[in-house]
């Protein structure tokens, strides 16, 4: 295991497979049926520069029930590096004196491999700016794992917003270590990036591309959904338009892949309707529960280096 989780792209398949295993063994610490002392006298720093909810409250409950410590930030303005200038780097130096561990997320493409490169502790990327979100994209691999029981011979399709959605290139990084299909199904404005889809190809990974949400949908067993993300627009106009471009509801799932598994890393807008939530495949929900237990092995792997 590397010091550092910073992108899914540096993960060899053996380092998966590991870190799936490991997940499953914590998993009666997620669902509270055992209590750990793994990670006593450890302290997580979780440093949140941008809002999260999922991530930063799943991070912190995986550190507290496994017996360690959080400190932690949630809003940038009340910081050295949001008020006072304090740069990244500094930044990195300075927690890396109060903790063992950081999870980091940050705005700016390329902020956790700085912070990683200027710490002395173990770092996990936790989101920076539209770029990677490795952990996020492990307890996805994670809960199609569980969830179907295998990865290889899947045929795995992302919808939405793939140009800013930084789940959705960290998972298909993931997923190029396995022997799967995937398909990209985006409006024009929103494609998955270039260097993602450069990289599949040097890799030999079996994609498609289409804007066709309705004709996308056959075939797959595992429907990944990407919102169409406000925050990222500079042009309100351009997201208006674009925010409804695809719309999964239970009429759509029954006639086109009925048993296929649908994930979503959350929160929602209106790109999964509510009559969708409780189909077997409607799997985001079970996803969420999953984020404690992936993040209880990335946090002990880490730590125990």
């Amino acid at each position: 295991m590397q010091k550092h989780l910073l992108t899914t792209k540096s993960l060899s398949k053996e380092e998966i497979d590991l870190i799936l295993q490991t997940a499953e063994n914590f998993e009666p610490y997620a669902r509270k049926e055992k209590r750990g002392d793994q990670l006593k006298g450890k302290v997580l720093g979780a440093l949140f520069y941008e809002p999260s909810t999922r991530t930063r409250l799943s991070f912190e409950t995986a550190m507290i029930r496994l017996g360690g410590d959080v400190v932690s930030v949630a809003d940038i303005g009340t910081t050295s590096m949001g008020v006072k200038g304090e740069t990244v780097a500094d930044t990195a130096k300075v927690i890396s004196n109060f903790v063992d561990i950081v999870a980091i997320r940050h705005p700016e493409v390329g902020s956790a491999e700085e912070f990683a490169n200027n710490a002395s502790v173990p770092v996990i990327n936790a989101g920076d700016g539209t770029n990677q979100h490795p952990s996020q994209a492990l307890l996805d691999l994670f809960t199609i794992k569980k969830e179907l029981g295998k990865i290889d011979g899947l045929t795995v399709g992302f919808s939405g917003d793939l140009k800013f959605g930084r789940t959705a290139n960290s998972l298909a990084y993931l997923l190029a270590n396995y022997d799967v299909k995937l398909k990209f199904i985006a409006p024009k404005a929103l494609p998955m990036k270039q260097k993602v889809k450069d990289d599949l190809n040097e890799k030999g990974v079996n994609f498609e591309e289409t804007e066709d949400f309705n004709a996308g949908l056959s075939g797959l067993d595992v429907l990944y959904v990407s919102r169409v993300q406000k925050d990222r627009f500079t042009d309100m106009n351009e997201y208006e338009k674009l925010k409804d471009v695809y719309v999964l509801d239970r009429k759509l799932v029954e006639e086109k892949s009925p048993d296929m598994l649908i994930l979503h890393a959350l929160p929602r807008v209106n790109e999964i309707a509510k009559d969708v939530d409780d189909l077997k495949g409607a799997a985001y929900f079970r996803q969420v529960q999953n984020g404690v237990t992936m993040r209880m092995a990335l946090l002990s792997m880490l730590c125990n280096l």
